[in-house]
């Protein structure tokens, strides 16, 4: 096979890119363990004046993640974030108005592999969020295991990311007079096993917990498809059955997340690396389905409510999967 090489004259621009969405791959891969090594080698070493005072806050802070989070606006302005954001790039398009005094459960699919659309459109300053849905504020839910990593935790957080425990959802959805929107990556880890390019499988049938809690608080749905999020990684094959995906999910029914072996491009070369590929993102946010609150709903009425957001979320899919060259006879799969 014969290795492509990036040509030495790229411009500083994309140099950047390339750097900001290295950042953020490191961060996400390695960050985490980075920071439970240091504390570990604190405890070891027995510097007690240094993790003892922030072991102590970490307790009574525990339950932050669960409250609303702790963003800070000054880390999602960041300029790197302006550079990731451009370095697929990253579209967020608006085809309904959403009224600020209602609450939201964004419906995000696909998973893909790391869900970038969802972190470039939701935990940063430069999707035109705040232009496109004026008065009201997104929140990203994300597993609870990368809030149980000190250090890390508080670099995750300060993005806007929440916990994705059904209190947590509650907290956001429970805003008085409207305003907050809980963005819910449905699929879960089980999607990102299927992230393959080309194919659009959502695993969606069984996920009914969001629309009892939206029937709950009366939070409007709303369904929202992200083209060309499974395209920036390749995986190695893993069709079902097979002894690697058998593998895969009992690692992710012990450990609660997946491990998709996952490859795209390198730094220098465009052959074989983790960066992902250069290929352009449009998350698109659908109309939205309003709820009426119904404190103590039953299985029929979530069931209901449940089969209108997936014929939304196909309308959805249908009706632009033309603009971002996806072919005709392609179609959602749930299962």
């Amino acid at each position: 096979m014969k290795v492509e090489f990036a040509p030495l004259n790229i411009p500083l621009a994309r140099r950047l890119q390339t750097a900001a969405v290295l950042q953020w791959l490191l961060s996400f891969l390695l960050l985490a363990q980075v920071c439970l090594g240091i504390i570990v080698f604190l405890i070891i070493r027995n510097y007690w004046f240094l993790y003892l005072p922030y072991l102590t806050w970490l307790y009574f802070d525990w339950q932050t993640p669960e409250q609303g989070g702790r963003r800070s606006e000054w880390v999602r302005s960041w300029t790197i974030w302006r550079y990731f954001k451009d370095y697929f790039p990253i579209h967020l398009i608006k085809t309904w108005d959403l009224d600020p005094s209602h609450n939201y459960i964004f419906g995000f699919h696909p998973h893909g592999v790391l869900v970038v659309g969802a972190f470039g459109n939701f935990c940063t300053n430069y999707s035109n969020f705040k232009e496109l849905f004026p008065g009201l504020t997104s929140y990203l839910h994300v597993l609870p295991y990368w809030f149980r990593c000190p250090f890390f935790r508080e670099y995750l957080m300060s993005s806007g990311p929440v916990s994705v425990s059904k209190k947590s959802v509650s907290h956001v959805l429970s805003k008085e007079g409207g305003g907050n929107i809980s963005v819910i990556v449905l699929g879960g880890a089980e999607e990102s096993l299927d992230a393959h390019p080309g194919k659009f499988t959502l695993f969606i049938r069984q996920r009914k917990g969001f629309v009892k809690i939206a029937l709950t608080h009366g939070a409007y749905l709303v369904p929202v498809f992200s083209f060309g999020e499974n395209e920036l990684f390749k995986q190695v094959s893993n069709p079902e059955g097979s002894w690697l995906r058998n593998v895969q999910e009992k690692l992710q029914k012990i450990m609660g997340f997946a491990l998709p072996l996952f490859h795209a491009r390198g730094i220098f070369q465009y052959n074989f690396g983790l960066m992902p590929y250069r290929k352009p993102i449009h998350t698109v946010v659908g109309r939205p389905i309003p709820v009426h609150q119904t404190l103590h709903p039953t299985s029929e009425q979530i069931e209901e409510l449940h089969q209108t957001y997936m014929e939304e979320l196909r309308k959805l899919f249908e009706e632009h999967k033309g603009k971002y060259g996806i072919p005709e006879n392609e179609a959602l799969i749930f299962r």
